[in-house]
């Protein structure tokens, strides 16, 4: 209620201010078309997210200097740290890169923010800026008006870039028209406390607009008019520049753990950086005039000077904290951490995975293992197996064979507890991830999931119907009942082994043909168990009434192995390729080997 008043008293202030002053207008207008501009550049920009940006993102994991080129680059194109912080947050937070790669393209990105405030000051405000928006904003709406998504994207960052343009020029012009009315540079502030007031100043407007480009814009503007002191235009883009980590700060509130550390990192290196540009200020505007000189920028072009300024104190940054990014990385795991949600709860499934078809597509096949690992604590009980057994070296056969007692486990609330409800959020994700636009590819491999997903609950409903049967049979006193049942016992127990190996292994077609393998193998288990059946029943072994129970039970343990086994092969398969374009044997492959 309080954020819909202020917001409401915030619209009112705004409409009589414009009303008041038409001087304003032009600059509002100009802040308005700005930001408009670089929603256009993020929307368009987000598309290509689903090719080369996650490509290029992926290499740029392995070495430091990678990272920070990578967040530089990408910065630079798109024109939004905003924009490359998020999408780095969604990349930590479902575990795609490091958080020590996510650090250094944080700090490349910082530095390629500072290439907005040269565009600005170098090309910005010395030419008709509006004569070259106009033609790009004409391809821009003919591209947008195609079917074709992809050019649609590239039309969106055409119009980004043509209101980019002419915000600027609005501006220009509004603070110029203002100055004959109201001179702000009247209000300067000298010294250090007129650091500590225009950084704070500075910060204020970027935690509004959400955007420390718009606030440099409306820096180098208001310098380039004469309505701010360049001494006061140094510490309000300081102040743009710790305002920036806002963005982060509520991007990762719905982050996991990972990407609340990076948020961390992002808001202790800008704070840092701007309280040493505030100390050392005297020392950084002195170093901007030797740099100025070297570089042949007249001492009296205060734009320039402040974009060098801009970019000085970011790389200097980044220079000093470039040798400790290990130590910090450490130390953010460290002091950061949050109680670990209980295994119903999802752990991958947040708000930032959904920034991208690639972050998306990792977020649901990391929870789907997650799924995995719930069913498997839930089928090894099943069986009366400890989870430990299954994954040491101990002989399968003959723990199965020495069992003693039955486990008395309620499948039916340990289903509703651990598997029904992530199951749901799973579905629900993959939903919510379709409805926003992915590629082909993406779609694909998310329907493939779902599957993985079902194919899971599948394997813990035929337990379930299993599970009461062991009870009552398992350790009948009948030795060909008991013999029976430690065959299905040993057969699940020996896959669910399998399973613990492959997914210990990294995706691949090999893990793939090796599943296949062990498909083959259940196949051959679930005939001969067949054969054995027959020959017991022949031999009145089993008494008749048991018969039946003893057959549906190994049709369940072959439905688990089958549910299981289709679940591992997507989840470990090399790539997003259909299962058609595998090299993963099919059906009928196997039905052509088990007759030979």
């Amino acid at each position: 209620m309080i954020r819909k008043f202020t917001f409401l008293a915030l619209l009112l202030a705004l409409a009589y201010t414009l009303w008041a002053s038409t001087d304003f207008v032009e600059i509002a207008a100009g802040i308005a078309l700005f930001m408009f501009g670089m929603l256009c550049l993020e929307t368009g920009f987000k598309f290509f997210t689903g090719g080369p940006m996650e490509a290029a993102l992926r290499i740029s994991t392995d070495k430091l200097w990678k990272s920070l080129s990578f967040g530089m680059i990408s910065t630079t194109m798109m024109q939004s740290s905003s924009l490359v912080s998020l999408i780095t947050v969604s990349f930590v937070g479902a575990e795609m890169i490091t958080l020590a790669a996510g650090i250094g393209i944080i700090m490349g990105a910082n530095i390629g923010t500072t290439t907005g405030a040269w565009l600005i000051a170098g090309f910005g405000l010395k030419v008709n800026i509006a004569a070259y928006a106009m033609p790009v904003l004409v391809f821009g709406v003919l591209f947008r008006l195609r079917q074709s998504r992809a050019v649609q994207a590239l039309g969106d960052v055409l119009l980004g870039f043509a209101f980019l343009f002419l915000g600027i020029h609005y501006m220009k012009i509004g603070f110029e028209a203002f100055q004959g009315s109201f001179d702000l540079s009247a209000y300067a502030v000298a010294g250090f406390l007129g650091v500590i007031v225009y950084t704070l100043i500075g910060m204020l407007i970027t935690v509004v607009m959400q955007s420390s480009h718009a606030t440099l814009l409306i820096i180098i503007t208001a310098l380039s008019a004469g309505q701010v002191s360049y001494e006061n235009a140094i510490a309000l883009a300081i102040g743009a520049n710790l305002g920036s980590t806002i963005t982060i700060v509520l991007g990762s509130l719905s982050s996991n753990i990972g990407g609340k550390r990076l948020a961390a990192f992002h808001v202790l290196f800008n704070l840092i950086t701007a309280l040493s540009a505030m100390l050392f200020i005297t020392q950084l505007v002195r170093l901007v005039d030797i740099f100025a000189l070297t570089l042949g920028i007249p001492a009296d072009d205060t734009l320039l000077k402040l974009a060098l300024f801009h970019s000085l104190f970011n790389i200097l940054g980044v220079i000093g904290f470039a040798p400790f990014v290990s130590y910090i990385e450490g130390l953010l795991r460290r002091l950061i951490n949050v109680q670990a949600r209980g295994g119903q709860y999802p752990q991958f499934l947040f708000p930032d995975a959904l920034e991208t078809p690639a972050t998306a597509v990792n977020a649901v096949s990391k929870e789907v293992e997650h799924l995995l690992e719930n069913a498997f604590g839930l089928l090894a009980h099943g069986l009366s197996l400890r989870r430990q057994t299954i994954d040491s070296e101990e002989s399968l056969c003959s723990a199965v064979q020495q069992t003693r007692r039955i486990f008395l486990i309620d499948v039916d609330d340990d289903y509703e507890a651990s598997i029904k409800g992530l199951h749901n959020d799973i579905v629900a994700f993959i939903a919510r991830a379709q409805a926003r636009e992915t590629n082909t590819s993406a779609n694909e491999r998310l329907f493939e999931l779902r599957r993985a997903s079902r194919s899971i609950v599948e394997a813990v409903k035929a337990m379930k119907h299993l599970h009461k049967n062991l009870r009552r049979h398992g350790l009948s006193a009948n030795p060909a009942v008991r013999a029976r049942y430690n065959q299905i016992r040993l057969q699940i127990a020996q896959l669910l082994r399998e399973m613990r190996h492959a997914l210990r292994e990294p995706p691949g077609e090999i893990v793939v043909l090796s599943l296949d393998v062990a498909k083959l193998e259940q196949e051959k288990l679930g005939k001969q168990l067949l054969l054995d059946l027959d020959d017991a029943i022949r031999k009145q072994k089993i008494p008749v009434a048991i018969v039946t129970s003893v057959m549906n039970d190994e049709d369940y343990a072959q439905s688990i192995g089958d549910s299981l086994l289709r679940a591992l092969a997507i989840l470990r398969s090399a790539d997003w390729r259909p299962a058609s374009e595998s090299l993963a044997l099919s059906d009928e492959d196997i039905n052509e080997l088990l007759e030979k």
